[in-house]
């Protein structure tokens, strides 16, 4: 779908790529919060400069009043602004945020932007965002498909047809895709979903998918995440064939 990738574009002027700090908690005596009315009033500045750290503070702000106006920048000329909407956006998911940033995904040049989005739809844990996330995981540039891996294991708390919907695409990337870290994500999320699933067809083939992951795999990093996606689903079948790989020394 996109010729190259497009994501240096940004990288000379952001600094740090707010995704590089998902999970990531400071002291707050150390780091004082951004002024959520302040921010909110920069939200609608005529300086994209100003647009653009007030869209990255609601990163750290959850504030619902933010939702609207962060909407609105995803259509932003300037794509610094478009990618800090989107982040923000995904630290204040919305169901009203959906539709817009699905809307964006699809038509948004900038692989960054592209990124920051797939990442926010995960965070909305919405069944709209179930093929978006999937076509992104199949077509998109290798940034994208690798949040758009980690953004479907979210449909493990929307519904079982979601979790099943998600599984065949990513059991197909774990397999085909050619970047190690891409599919390690995916072995990643398919552990995530199969332990919200009964033991039926479906939970199988993702468990023999893991498998094959483990044992076949050229990328060790890839090998060592299946095996975690499996010690931590815990399925008897996967750890047996763990246990007998490891003592014949076949890895």
């Amino acid at each position: 779908m996109y010729d190259h990738d497009d994501l240096t574009v940004l990288e000379a002027e952001i600094e740090l790529d707010p995704l590089d700090q998902v999970g990531f908690v400071e002291d707050e005596a150390d780091v004082a919060k951004p002024n959520p009315e302040a921010m909110l009033a920069l939200l609608e500045s005529p300086d994209h400069q100003q647009r653009m750290l007030a869209a990255r503070a609601f990163c750290e702000l959850e504030d619902e009043r933010a939702i609207p106006l962060l909407i609105r920048l995803l259509v932003d000329p300037c794509p610094l602004v478009r990618v800090s909407a989107a982040y923000g956006l995904g630290r204040n998911p919305s169901p009203t945020a959906v539709e817009p940033l699905i809307t964006q995904l699809q038509r948004d040049w900038n692989g960054y932007v592209r990124k920051g989005i797939v990442w926010a739809l995960g965070n909305c844990r919405d069944r709209r965002s179930l093929d978006p996330l999937t076509d992104a995981l199949k077509t998109d540039i290798s940034a994208v498909r690798l949040w758009a891996a980690s953004a479907l294991a979210q449909m493990a708390s929307v519904s079982y047809d979601a979790i099943i919907a998600a599984m065949p695409p990513l059991i197909e990337a774990l397999r085909r895709d050619p970047v190690a870290a891409v599919r390690s994500n995916c072995a990643w999320a398919i552990g995530q979903l199969c332990r919200e699933l009964p033991s039926n067809v479906v939970y199988a083939t993702a468990i023999d998918a893991l498998i094959e992951a483990f044992a076949e795999d050229e990328e060790m990093g890839v090998r060592e995440d299946a095996k975690a996606a499996i010690l931590k689903v815990g399925d008897p079948r996967g750890l047996q064939v763990i246990e007998e790989l490891e003592l014949e020394g076949l890895l």
